[in-house]
């Protein structure tokens, strides 16, 4: 295994395991564990377990929004459409087996601080989910797409929160009824 593929293969172990365990409750002998790599090797590629931690939500970012939005885009290139398809694929990642929530949010219920760096790459996902949104709503030319862009992200928080507490993943259809009525309102 090259030093590259060692490093993704620790952060891919490191995901996996934060979102089965949690953060804190997952500790680097567990992740070497998983990973089938030594100490030396994880030092080699980050000074610290935070320092995984970021890299992880860096990945996943990628990884998650890149397959959100290709799964939207794929069931429709109609942005009207495509503001109410964000809550089916959300359901299908709700009902999915290995579905823990979002890592963002169990992130940052874990680390408190409002500085911390964790914090703040969670706050950009959710900024960069909001930007998405705010930009389907500016094409399907909606009369007030700041408005609806801020609705449907609480919506869509609302539902993540729901599905992983309640594991009712019908909280995507519910929130996606409440957009429907939302979006009607700001049709020109």
């Amino acid at each position: 295994m090259t030093q590259n593929s060692r490093r993704e293969h620790l952060i891919d172990t490191a995901i996996t395991l934060f979102q089965q365990r949690g953060y804190h409750a997952t500790g680097i002998d567990k992740i070497l564990a998983h990973a089938h790599v030594s100490k030396k090797t994880m030092y080699q590629h980050f000074r610290s377990k935070e320092e995984l931690i970021y890299a992880a939500l860096r990945k996943y970012d990628s990884q998650f929004r890149n397959s959100f939005m290709k799964e939207i885009k794929n069931r429709s290139h109609i942005p009207a459409e495509q503001l109410l398809i964000l809550f089916d694929v959300a359901e299908d990642w709700f009902k999915a087996d290995k579905f823990y929530g979002c890592m963002f949010i169990s992130a940052v219920s874990e680390f408190a601080t409002d500085d911390s760096t964790i914090r703040q790459i969670c706050k950009q996902f959710k900024q960069l989910i909001h930007h998405y949104i705010l930009t389907l709503a500016q094409e399907a030319n909606l009369s007030n797409p700041n408005e609806i862009a801020d609705e449907l992200s609480l919506l869509l928080e609302g539902a993540i929160v729901t599905a992983q507490v309640s594991s009712k993943p019908n909280a995507a259809q519910t929130a996606k009824h409440i957009a429907k009525q939302l979006i009607q309102n700001q049709t020109k």
